[in-house]
């Protein structure tokens, strides 16, 4: 969300409330044989090791991060990934800004494998560029991608953007455009047997919409787009570009989609998402706190149910507490928090993707233009 300022790195030790258990292989560890540890023990980890997230073209700025799938009980979905480019445990990640660091120009997303090699894994067009934080991987590999334009930098040139469907060997397979779609931000992904419900959150027109998505031949087609949530607050901003509805994250167990204000400083949760039409969505504050929020810009569940919250700095910026990442329990209560950057404006898109009794977490910063792999294991 904000130019890129040669700095030196600083590696951050997580407190204890969010115990992540890092090591220097972070990538291979589905592969190593790791002790468990009491829940309450605490750690101090060495640094983690982190792969740059900058493509072969200079694209820099990594906003969002999504995880494949590590299996499916799907036949069509395995039998998808055995010529696949994206592999099962594979981490995608988006590109916000080109080269010449200007927002909303980058167009490609980048693949880490399980051996924490990166490659180009999609190429996109100049039309539809600034690939942001609203990026999912369904089942069988095929990727959404949406994308705020601007054609010099700032937000007086943003345009609405749209939707890329993307095939799991790297290819555009088709663009969904609709009204509902004004500046996607955010995502979150309910799939089904044949249709995929993806959230997106709006930062241009504060509104967040649920698309149905149906398989075709094509890959995916709307069938239906529906505006959930309305007059969300949000608003330009010189450093951050925009402000307002934010990183999305959906709970089937509750049926309950939450989203991220970054001009607020909250996190909000929408009831029955699944179902609700716009005149019956009354988003309800679930956690405002002025201490730890700071332009909340992405969510993540932990494998306890807790709440991950990466912080932008965009607003309500401490410069005591760069670059945050935040714990809440499932009930909103704090927990703790560790920086993944020792400036301001570096945290972005967070994913965490759970393996046996080992729980990744993917987190960027998008100040050094790099993606770091924590891992923990039985909690």
């Amino acid at each position: 969300m904000y130019r890129v300022a040669s700095r030196s790195t600083t590696h951050a030790i997580p407190s204890q409330g969010l115990r992540f258990l890092i090591h220097a292989a972070a990538m291979l560890t589905l592969a190593l044989p790791l002790a468990s540890r009491a829940a309450d023990k605490p750690f101090l980890p060495p640094p983690a090791a982190a792969v740059s997230t900058v493509p072969v073209n200079g694209d820099v700025n990594p906003y969002g991060t999504a995880f494949a799938a590590l299996s499916s009980q799907d036949r069509d979905d395995r039998d998808s990934l055995q010529n696949s480019v994206l592999q099962p445990g594979d981490l995608l990640v988006s590109n916000f800004n080109n080269a010449l660091n200007l927002q909303g120009t980058g167009t490609t997303i980048v693949r880490v494998d399980a051996h924490g090699n990166q490659s180009l894994f999609f190429q996109g067009s100049v039309q539809y560029a600034g690939l942001s934080a609203a990026l999912g991987v369904l089942n069988d590999g095929t990727v959404l991608v949406g994308n705020l334009k601007t054609t010099d930098g700032t937000s007086n040139t943003a345009t609405a953007g749209a939707l890329q469907i993307v095939s799991n060997t790297g290819q555009l397979l088709n663009v969904i455009a609709n009204s509902a779609i004004d500046g996607p931000w955010g995502m979150a992904i309910n799939e089904g047997d044949r249709t995929v419900e993806a959230y997106i959150s709006n930062v241009l027109n504060g509104t967040i919409a649920r698309l149905l998505l149906e398989h075709n031949a094509s890959g995916l087609r709307l069938e239906r787009a529906t505006v959930i949530a309305t007059d969300l607050n949000h608003r330009p901003d010189p450093a951050a570009l925009e402000l307002g509805p934010s990183g999305l994250l959906y709970s089937p167990w509750n049926d309950t989609l939450y989203f991220a204000s970054s001009s607020d400083n909250a996190i909000y949760k929408i009831e029955h998402a699944s179902t609700v039409g716009a005149d019956e969505a009354v988003p309800t504050l679930f956690i405002q706190d002025l201490t730890h929020l700071h332009g909340p810009i992405d969510l993540a569940f932990a494998p306890d149910g807790h709440l991950l919250v990466a912080n932008s700095d965009g607003s309500n910026a401490d410069p005591n507490q760069p670059s945050e990442i935040v714990e809440y329990t499932a009930g909103g209560t704090f927990v703790a928090q560790f920086s993944v950057d020792a400036n301001n404006g570096g945290a972005f898109g967070i994913a965490t993707q759970r393996a046996g009794v080992i729980t990744r977490l993917a987190a960027v910063d998008d100040n050094m233009n790099k993606v770091t792999i924590f891992s923990e294991v039985g909690r």
